[in-house]
């Protein structure tokens, strides 16, 4: 299935999901037994592709690290106070095999969850993690040559960097600015055998979806691997490590989606490497710690740059959107980045004003009682979304200008949309106090006649003399965190 331009993504813990769901079915259940109604919601959200986190096979070899590790059994006991043994189920970032777990159904299972959301126009977006693998993966015998490995002097010397595996002593999986992860093994980036490995396993994947998130990507380039690893790696390949793996999908599967999970400003780089989406975690940043002003900054950088990122509020890494942003914090960032360039993601749970983030080792999250409101507001933003063109409208920053005793207009952002049949402007507030401003818009057709200005997410109806909008632009008084949404109709 090809994806739209700036897809919707909604991203669901397939392990949590599944249980949440078998339990009101008073049963365990796997991705083919999913009922009719709660594939139906997820496309009435509206949304373009789901992405089912975690479905691969997870590794026993990884679990029995897990358990024994204290930090991880505090975390999952924050997260869900009646904790029991079963709940905990290993890491979906820990792959024993790209197989559909079997406690997920299988292969054939995935497939039918497949044939259930492309028969409601929706794409299937899966995970591939490119850094590493599990201690009990088959490579670490079948293919040692693409991994990192040591000896059993550094594993005496440095037990938190290196584990014994069936195949030798490998290095733990790890990123240049922290700790080795204690149950993942270090893949080798520089090695042809793993590049080689790889191409087979993309192209294994990509027959099954639509679109791979991939990892913590940024790690496999040339200057992080090798900044990362040094002389353990060997010398670097002329090549970059993503180019050809995402071209050589693409030429068997052309509307295949690459998303990177990409931090360290690195997100150019990878778009230049054959990613077509990747995390805006910069924008998430200056949304949850820095002014309008930082906002505005950042949307001016070159659209097509911005039409290759994914912005969101809250994924599975992130805290809750919820716990992070006050509650009207939370719905303005949620306005912007759901009426931004690229795409735009959303979490499960996110919609419900859910606070609690569930450790990735669990099969199972607390129960948490919704947002009701929240709900509707989602309800409202969403469709909104999926029906002003945002998918295919020209988008263009828009500035707000204050008056010499009034400043306030630094406390806004604003841009807007335009097609043929269609024009928003979306103008929000990004402080804990009141801003007015002079939005100038970009239209130069809008003097000469009325325009009947509608406020997408709550009714609230306006008329403005195009003339006045051409000459002084749109007038606009914002509370603390409050935003627009408008849809401009013109009399002819």
């Amino acid at each position: 299935m090809r994806l739209p331009r700036r897809p919707t993504v909604y991203e669901i813990n397939t392990a949590v999901w599944l249980q949440r769901v078998g339990r009101g079915l008073g049963r365990s259940i796997a991705l083919d037994e999913v009922p009719a109604a709660e594939w139906d919601a997820l496309a009435a959200l509206p949304v373009d592709a789901v992405w089912l986190m975690g479905v691969w096979a997870r590794s026993p070899d990884g679990l029995r690290i897990a358990l024994a590790d204290p930090g991880l059994e505090a975390a999952n006991h924050a997260a869900l106070p009646d904790l029991t043994p079963a709940d905990v189920i290993g890491s979906p970032y820990c792959v024993r095999e790209y197989v559909v777990d079997e406690r997920f159904g299988g292969p054939a299972a995935l497939a039918a969850a497949r044939e259930q959301l492309a028969s409601r126009g929706l794409g299937l977006i899966l995970d591939y993690v490119p850094n590493h693998v599990a201690p009990d993966h088959p490579w670490t015998t079948s293919r040692p040559e693409c991994l990192i490995t040591g000896t059993e002097e550094d594993l005496d010397r440095h037990p938190d960097a290196f584990l014994r595996t069936p195949g030798g002593v490998v290095a733990k999986g790890r990123d240049p600015y922290f700790a080795p992860w204690p149950d993942v093994v270090q893949l080798n980036a520089f090695a042809p055998a793993l590049r080689e490995a790889v191409a087979e396993t993309l192209l294994a994947i990509a027959g099954q979806c639509d679109g791979l998130r991939c990892d913590m990507a940024m790690l496999m380039t040339n200057e992080v691997f090798a900044r990362t690893w040094g002389e353990r790696a060997g010398p670097a390949p002329q090549a970059e490590y993503w180019p050809p793996l995402t071209a050589g999908t693409k030429a068997v599967h052309p509307d295949f989606v690459f998303v990177a999970e990409a931090y360290w400003d690195m997100e150019w780089a990878l778009q230049q490497q054959g990613f077509d989406l990747c995390y805006d975690k910069r924008l998430y940043d200056r949304l949850a710690h820095e002014s309008a002003e930082s906002v505005r900054g950042h949307l001016q950088a070159d659209p097509g740059y911005q039409e290759g990122l994914i912005r969101f509020i809250e994924n599975h890494d992130e805290p809750r959107a919820a716990a992070t942003f006050g509650p009207a914090q939370a719905r303005a960032v949620a306005v912007a980045v759901s009426t931004l360039q690229g795409a735009r993601l959303y979490h499960d749970g996110q919609l419900d004003g859910r606070r609690t983030r569930i450790p990735v080792f669990l099969g199972r999250g607390p129960d948490e009682p919704p947002d009701g409101d929240l709900r509707a507001f989602y309800a409202r933003l969403l469709c909104a979304v999926d029906e002003s063109d945002l998918h295919d409208g020209d988008w263009r920053l828009c500035d707000c200008e204050g008056w010499p005793d009034n400043d306030s207009s630094r406390r806004l952002v604003s841009w807007c949309w335009s097609t043929p049949d269609s024009r928003h402007l979306v103008v929000v507030n990004l402080s804990d106090a009141p801003a007015q401003a002079r939005v100038r818009l970009p239209w130069d057709d809008v003097a000469g006649r009325s325009w009947h200005l509608t406020d997408r997410l709550d009714g609230e109806r306006f008329e403005r003399a195009g003339d006045e909008l051409a000459a002084e632009g749109l007038y606009v008084a914002l509370d603390a965190w409050a935003s627009y949404f408008l849809a401009f109709a013109g009399d002819d």
